[in-house]
């Protein structure tokens, strides 16, 4: 398989976990979002929305992270990301959601040079506008996690929601979000840190990593 992502973005970190996790073996390649190469033909024939990650897997090449770790789940199900309930699936998808669709949209960057090109906003505004989004989201999941987790944010093992939480607290950091009201999080965090899974797919440790 072969990703085609940005060291930094959110949506292809989390990729990068899902495909650690589930120990499988990809290549790397980058596509630098801050000269425009996802507008390239070539990432366009890939991806028509000129949006990253792409996976180009042997069944054919996958867009949206939502959708290519819902695959990876139903094609390589063991270790799983998802629990075994239908209750409990949904509880995570849920999740996972308030990151996907409630958080992290809003803070891409596309999102940020707008508020840079056409409103002027500087790096302090960005970064209001960013924590204005992620501290309520992380309100949300602190809670859910204290319901939910053990360890992790859905129970003792990591699973689909760490792989949407860790970007997005790497994310908080850049922007200079404060993270001490969230110590559920923050333990995750912590054991992410010594997981080879993501210690592999860290922004810094990327071939594409500046």
């Amino acid at each position: 398989m072969i990703l085609h992502g940005y060291f930094r973005s959110g949506t292809s970190y989390r990729t990068r976990i899902a495909l650690n996790l589930k120990g499988l073996s990809y290549e790397t390649r980058g596509i630098d979002l801050r000269t425009g190469a996802q507008k390239s033909d070539a990432y366009l024939a890939l991806n028509p929305q000129g949006m990253v990650p792409a996976l180009e897997t042997p069944e054919g090449v996958l867009v949206q992270s939502p959708a290519i770790l819902e695959w990876l789940e139903e094609r390589h199900p063991r270790p799983p990301l998802l629990p075994d309930t239908a209750m409990d699936r949904a509880t995570v998808r849920a999740m996972a959601a308030v990151i996907g669709c409630d958080i992290h949209p809003l803070n891409n960057l596309r999102v940020l040079k707008a508020l840079r090109s056409q409103f002027e906003a500087d790096q302090a505004t960005v970064d209001a506008w960013a924590g204005r989004w992620i501290t309520p989201g992380f309100e949300a999941l602190e809670t859910l996690v204290g319901r939910n987790g053990a360890g992790w944010s859905f129970g003792d093992t990591p699973g689909l929601v760490d792989c949407y939480l860790i970007p997005q607290i790497y994310s908080a950091r850049r922007f200079n979000v404060p993270l001490e009201a969230f110590p559920r999080l923050l333990a995750i965090e912590a054991a992410a840190a010594d997981h080879s899974a993501f210690i592999a797919a860290h922004p810094d440790r990327q071939p594409d990593a500046d």
